[in-house]
């Protein structure tokens, strides 16, 4: 294979800069609707909310470069399959950056250099333009809420009037024994109407639950998303 094919960025089939960038993206633009419909009324992290505005991009690579060969279909599908097996588990951010690596590999090994480039400087751009908006980032007001009460206490509503006037919304999520029985944790996920107002906060559930242990903190992001 000669220097001139390598570095060549137009496919026999008629793939060209002009309709690749396009192609890219118009799969940019239908990701980040996806990723903002996907945000609409439901729980989710930055990292999967930056995946889903990527990934059809990340995809439109892989099924421009794989067009018409057999061969380098079976063994994309092969590689990629590898990712599922990784021993250390990871975000979606993770995974999705694993993808975007190995379809830019993929261009190179195919000899579409000139592609494979134009993809990783729109990709890597775009990446951190959402980086830097901050899309799919948690509000400043969640909070991730552990109290300890009383066996004697009833759970269900003990703290309804007090998560009434100091949260937008506010979901119970776990509840655990400890202390032989006698003591109850809840975890509550919290979104708080004003976070200056959290010592308040803290001060009237202690009153409400015979000052025992609270914990509150920002919620971290899981590695099982996908």
């Amino acid at each position: 294979m000669s220097l001139e094919t390598i570095f060549s960025t137009e496919e026999v089939t008629g793939l060209t800069i002009g309709g690749f960038v396009l192609s890219i993206g118009i799969a940019l633009m239908i990701g980040l609707f996806i990723a903002i419909i996907y945000m609409v009324k439901a729980k989710y992290s930055k990292s999967i909310v930056i995946t889903l505005a990527i990934l059809p991009a990340v995809v439109a690579m892989v099924i421009m470069m794989v067009n018409g060969s057999i061969g380098a279909g079976i063994a994309v599908a092969g590689a990629f399959s590898l990712v599922r097996f990784r021993s250390a588990p990871g975000t979606a951010k993770e995974i999705a950056s694993i993808f975007m690596a190995m379809s830019a590999g993929l261009a190179c090994g195919m000899g579409y250099v000139g592609f494979a480039l134009i993809y990783s400087f729109i990709l890597g751009g775009i990446i951190m333009i959402y980086e830097v908006v901050g899309l799919g980032e948690d509000k400043p007001t969640k909070r991730r809420l552990v109290v300890t009460i009383p066996e004697n206490l009833e759970y269900t509503e003990v703290f309804n009037d007090i998560f009434n006037e100091y949260t937008k919304s506010n979901e119970l999520v776990k509840v655990k024994t400890t202390n032989m029985g006698s003591l109850y944790k809840l975890t509550y996920n919290v979104d708080l109407k004003d976070q200056y107002q959290e010592k308040n906060f803290i001060d009237d559930l202690r009153c409400r639950n015979s000052n025992l242990e609270i914990v509150i903190n920002k919620p971290i992001e899981g590695y099982t998303e996908l």
